[in-house]
């Protein structure tokens, strides 16, 4: 198995993408938080301190997918088309749960 970040001394480096071509992508994580229920039930109610929960997890969620390449060592920064993130508070398992979509097109690794 060759890996595509190291070079042939096992150095670190970034993937050279100049030859390829662009290309539309789409790239959807999902995952759920377990919480309390007191805490579910303010997030429901929007009844916390900082106001409506799942609006600002929505907008942390559009900037964290802004900063991918700033986060992850060695990804290259691609133009985002659109990021959606959905987020849904579940009362039978006492969680939320949260969907995020994310397309470009560029040229990609």
């Amino acid at each position: 198995m060759t890996l595509t970040h190291l070079d042939e001394h096992g150095a670190a480096r970034m993937v050279d993408v100049s030859a390829k071509a662009a290309t539309r992508r789409e790239a959807t994580a999902e995952g759920f938080i377990t919480i309390a229920e007191p805490a579910l039930a303010a997030i429901r109610s929007q009844a916390g301190a900082k106001g409506d929960v799942i609006a600002v997890a929505r907008i942390a969620g559009i900037m964290a997918a802004k900063r991918t390449a700033d986060l992850i060592p060695l990804c290259h920064p691609l133009p985002i088309s659109s990021v959606k993130v959905d987020l849904i508070a579940n009362s039978e398992h006492n969680a939320v749960g949260i969907t995020a979509t994310v397309r470009t097109t560029g040229r990609t690794g």
